[in-house]
């Protein structure tokens, strides 16, 4: 026995860096000599879909936008706790099966308080949950 360790091969890794820098900067180059130069005043303008802008991208949106955007990402990850779950059925047995009906509990307990507290009513009469955040703002 000896306590000889074989060397790590690096040189494939070093090929594969060498051709991925040589490719990333020979499309840069290509890129410089065949791509479209314009100087049209609109050139630097962005914008969406080919509409051209008519005012400031710097608009205020309702808080109503935002909640939502949380509330999609709470029960979107809840989605997937639960089909972790469902992937790993017959493993967890029934302590997994009592653990997730608890789980499903907790989220419907959670959207009938956010329900009841009128933080999904998004329309004219939908203010109280903005009244609520203006009073704890102070």
């Amino acid at each position: 026995m000896s306590n000889f360790i074989e060397p790590i091969t690096l040189w494939p890794l070093l090929l594969y860096t060498v051709a991925v820098v040589s490719l990333v900067i020979g499309i840069l180059i290509i890129s410089y000599f065949l791509g479209e130069r314009h100087k049209e005043p609109s050139t630097d303008v962005p914008f969406e879909s080919g509409i051209t802008p008519t005012g400031s991208a710097r608009i205020r949106f309702s808080a109503h936008f935002y909640i939502a955007a949380m509330f999609f990402v709470i029960f979107d990850l809840e989605a997937i706790f639960i089909f972790a779950w469902a992937v790993a059925f017959r493993d967890v047995g029934w302590n997994g099966y009592i653990g997730v009906l608890i789980f499903i509990g907790i989220i419907i307990a959670v959207l009938i308080y956010v329900w009841r507290l009128g933080a999904l009513d998004f329309g004219p009469q939908g203010k109280k949950i903005l009244s609520a955040f203006e009073k704890l703002k102070g």
